[in-house]
């Protein structure tokens, strides 16, 4: 029997490969839950899979080639292979749409990030589709539209044995207009879902045995604020934590990624309160020039920031704090880029993902005039770095020595003796011990480090 039409007389394999952030990968997980249950299977590998979906980022031009590269092979394959189905989900389908059907023939599937329930509808229809001739062209299914309700489709799970950790999808869009960011473009505007329908999954999580959920979100503390109120001085996001708190077996409690404007007294009251929210905030500073944060459109100052962390350190004793820094921002001077400099020396943020200004199509930083030298981005790039990297040395050698508490999130797929996890700092730990520990917390004596990852003895 030839290969297609061994394809055709079973149910085809499926593989997603995702680019970007913890959302897209919340996203992917969506899929592919719905395509079980629709009688695909999952492929082990690309190689091995007769249907290859990438989800796509579109925030930096790097991770838009790194798609599209990826894509230019999969096609190739298809030359060899006319059965394969391939194609784009996400932010850059999104935000490029047909074009991307014009530049790329024989590219099945360009799905927007408000279509992402409708993945399995359109593999089933383009399975349909499949003539005799295994190698005609056909037309590419395009759906980019807005669908109203499309926040709430992002909420089941493909739950593994002893699953420690799970991510929580609730809410899409972004209002807040930086003048960097495509997401407001590729993800529309703000739109949330209900918080007891959040609260209902988290507790089948916790059922199933997920000891820790992570809130995802474009600005995941202004959760709720346009479509519901504030109750008892606390805003909807902070009313969700503390319905997230009454969850039995639920331990830990992680959100990402948050703007510094949506801090408020009631969520830092909240890091007072709330046992099961984790000692770890990810709060973006993007620059330490307050010229260039008001070209950035950022809504805060330099002195904002700096006062900010000091009172989610205040609220919240033991916190670690990692953010996200541009460098090489249109107009960014050497004096700009050495108040950055300078801010992250003196508040010492436990990590830092810092990344060259990239254009973005469409935005009104792309415009502007001053764009830097790729040359001089990857020399603040890499001289941030270091000074990045110096302090997390130093907060590790702090560490060596004390009793910490890890959730075990599995074992390693090279030792079997090896398991990793993290702790409620976010500080990932591995440790060697004979039993298999996913899933359940332990304290662990950290003996060694590798700056951003610590090893560790199991304590009994």
């Amino acid at each position: 029997m030839p290969p297609d039409a061994l394809w055709l007389a079973r149910m085809p394999a499926f593989f997603i490969k995702t680019y970007g952030c913890q959302m897209n990968e919340r996203d992917s997980e969506q899929v592919a839950v719905e395509l079980r249950a629709r009688g695909y299977a999952a492929a082990a590998s690309e190689a091995d899979a007769d249907i290859v979906l990438i989800n796509t980022c579109a925030v930096r031009d790097m991770a838009e080639q790194k798609a599209l590269a990826k894509m230019q092979n999969l096609l190739g394959r298809k030359r060899r292979q006319p059965a394969l189905i391939v194609g784009f989900m996400g932010c850059m389908a999104q935000s490029r749409g047909g074009e991307l059907a014009a530049l790329l023939p024989r590219l099945d599937l360009v799905t927007g990030t408000q279509k992402y329930h409708k993945v399995a509808d359109y593999l089933d229809q383009l399975i349909a589709r499949r003539g005799p001739d295994m190698d005609s062209l056909r037309a590419p299914i395009v759906d980019i539209a807005e669908e109203a309700g499309s926040q709430n489709t992002i909420k089941d799970h493909p739950l593994t044995v002893r699953q420690a950790t799970a991510f929580v999808s609730i809410m899409q869009g972004c209002d807040m207009r930086c003048s960097f960011c495509i997401v407001p473009a590729t993800r529309g505007a703000e739109r949330s879902r209900p918080l007891a329908d959040i609260v209902s999954e988290a507790r089948a999580l916790a059922a199933a045995g997920v000891k820790e959920i992570t809130l995802l979100g474009q600005i995941v503390n202004q959760y709720g604020r346009r479509e519901w109120p504030i109750v008892s001085g606390r805003s909807p996001f902070t009313q969700l934590l503390y319905a997230l708190e009454k969850i039995d077996g639920l331990e830990r409690i992680r959100f990402t990624s948050p703007h510094p404007v949506g801090y408020r007294r009631d969520l830092l009251q909240a890091f007072r309160d709330l046992r099961k929210l984790c000692e770890h905030v990810h709060l973006p500073l993007q620059s330490g020039s307050d010229r260039i944060l008001r070209a950035m459109r950022r809504a805060y100052t330099v002195d904002r920031y700096r006062r900010l962390v000091a009172e989610l350190r205040a609220a919240c004793p033991g916190l670690a704090i990692t953010t996200d820094i541009i460098v090489g921002f249109p107009g960014e001077t050497d004096a700009d880029y050495q108040a950055t400099r300078r801010l992250v020396a003196e508040l010492r943020f436990d990590n830092a993902y810092i990344f060259r200004y990239s254009p973005r199509r469409g935005t009104p930083a792309a415009a502007l005039p001053g764009q830097v030298a790729e040359t001089d981005k990857d020399l603040r790039n890499k001289d941030l770095l270091a000074v990045v990297d110096g302090i997390a040395r130093q907060n590790a050698a702090a560490l060596l020595g004390q009793t910490v508490e890890i959730l075990v999130e599995g074992r390693s797929r090279t030792k079997a003796t090896r398991q990793s996890g993290r702790t409620r700092a976010n500080k990932i730990v591995i440790v060697s011990d004979a039993a298999d520990l996913t899933g359940q917390l332990v304290p662990v004596t950290i003996s060694d480090t590798s700056t951003y990852t610590f090893y560790g003895e199991v304590r009994r």
